[in-house]
């Protein structure tokens, strides 16, 4: 099983790994074996993972309007060549 992330690390899970994260906290959450003295905790870092999910697909999205942009405004190809 990975280990989480500690407060400190500069390396943040990639999307993949914060979703699949992120689904073994739902499951937790969803099951009564979660110890209340934990409950916050998990929220706590579902929220973070959230948050970091949220982020990538903006900046994905971000990236793709981009190109999109570029490919608007590029000249049509000549095919008379």
């Amino acid at each position: 099983m990975a280990t989480e992330p500690e407060d400190g690390d500069l390396e943040a899970p990639s999307f993949a790994a914060a979703m699949e994260e992120l689904e073994r906290i739902v499951t937790e959450l969803e099951s009564d074996a979660l110890d209340v003295d934990h409950l916050a905790a998990r929220v706590a870092r579902a929220a973070e993972l959230v948050e970091l999910c949220r982020e990538r697909i903006d900046g994905a999205r971000f990236a793709v309007e981009e190109i999109l942009a570029t490919m608007a405004d590029a000249p049509p190809a000549d095919d008379d060549a």
